[in-house]
């Protein structure tokens, strides 16, 4: 029989969820940046400045883009990067990578894509310098698996950036829930038709682990001085973590 896992409050059996995933991701893509200006009142802009600026990325560094969607970390880490470095844009969805590809295209950057399962990355160890994953993680089946891929392909030394949905700051969930299960959806429905897969968003994030038990995750799977920030009272969280 298959394991079950989480997609948002539903138990679903494994090999389920990443069809269930895609199908939200091919529903949402065309207007995916939209929206998320719209839910973050452009705070998506600021939490992704933050996580380049403590990357430590610069010219002539390799970085990989996991779930990288629409490109905006692609797109600064390219620039970082300069043209003695590499950068590759990766997603599982179709929708979404092509989204991302066109945008740098259209910003005249050219930058590498592939689309690939991060529980089986298709790239070699000890290759990059920083491993990036921008609100994906929640999503993934294995998460274990894939933090172990993402430590195999680091170079010693390297980094890997987690920027994800967290734990709010406890005064402000009453808000905060009543904001993700109500607002959401509404937003979902009126500009991207498909309310269904914001609230499942929403309940994606409350199933996620909180700061300190991602923290222990990483560790466990073998990365050092793993430190993480708050960003917007717990919102989001940044997750940082060496590999030695």
């Amino acid at each position: 029989m298959n394991e079950v896992t989480d997609f948002g409050f539903r138990k679903v059996p494994e090999p389920e969820k990443k069809h269930l995933v895609g199908r939200v991701f091919s529903s949402v893509a065309g207007k995916y940046d939209l929206m998320n200006d719209l839910m973050s009142l452009g705070l998506h802009r600021l939490w992704k400045k933050f996580a380049v600026t403590v990357s430590g990325v610069r010219p002539g560094h390799r970085v990989l883009d996991i779930a990288g969607g629409t490109g905006d970390l692609a797109l600064a880490f390219a620039r970082r990067v300069g043209p003695t470095g590499e950068v590759w844009l990766t997603d599982i969805n179709g929708a979404m990578l092509a989204r991302g590809r066109d945008r740098l295209l259209d910003e005249g950057v050219l930058v590498p894509t592939a689309q690939c399962d991060a529980e089986a990355l298709p790239f070699p160890s000890d290759h990059f310098d920083c491993v990036s994953v921008a609100f994906g993680l929640r999503n993934m089946t294995h998460k274990e698996t894939a933090l172990a891929e993402m430590h195999r392909v680091l170079k010693p030394g390297g980094r890997l950036l987690v920027l994800e949905f967290s734990r709010v700051w406890a005064p402000l969930s009453p808000a905060y829930d009543l904001y993700s299960f109500k607002v959401l959806p509404w937003l979902g429905e009126k500009i991207a038709h498909d309310a269904e897969s914001y609230r499942y968003l929403a309940e994606s994030i409350r199933v996620h682990p909180d700061q300190e038990t991602l923290k222990a995750m990483m560790e466990r799977i073998g990365f050092h001085r793993v430190d993480y920030y708050n960003l917007t009272a717990g919102v989001v969280a940044l997750h940082l973590g060496r590999k030695l």
